[in-house]
């Protein structure tokens, strides 16, 4: 186990929400941390979710070539786990033990398989431990 932090969608969705300040500029804070001392990672699934989100929920929704830059700056070089039957099968055993959505259980499996020591995230119960991870809300 290291210090490596792993980012949920939510983090990114804050980095464009002009209407909370405080969370934008720590969850921007985090994301240049993440990039600048390659600490932080995401899965495939953050991109799919930050994707679907910022094209088509966004007060002013990202053009595509405004996501593609995103992507390929920001969200590419952060991801670091992919799709995978072990992945699934995680998630469906932190999904039975934690009583977790799937969605919820898939983010903290690419979590622990990354390795990381901390998750991001304003949706999950902060301070929970599960295995060696740590959910934290960075807002709090």
């Amino acid at each position: 186990m290291n210090d490596n932090f792993f980012l949920d969608t939510n983090i990114f969705v804050y980095a464009f929400d002009d209407t909370n300040t405080v969370k934008q500029q720590k969850s921007n804070q985090l994301i240049k941390t993440a990039l600048t001392d390659q600490v932080g990672c995401i899965s495939y699934q953050v991109i799919q979710e930050f994707v679907n989100v910022s094209t088509r929920k966004f007060t002013v929704p990202l053009s595509i070539p405004d996501c593609r830059r995103y992507f390929e700056k920001v969200l590419m070089p952060l991801c670091r786990i992919f799709t995978s039957i072990e992945l699934f099968h995680d998630g469906l055993d932190i999904m039975q033990r934690w009583q977790y959505s799937f969605y919820d259980s898939l983010i903290i499996a690419a979590a622990l398989q990354a390795g990381c020591s901390n998750l991001y995230s304003e949706d999950l119960q902060h301070g929970q431990k599960i295995k060696s991870l740590v959910i934290s809300n960075p807002f709090i």
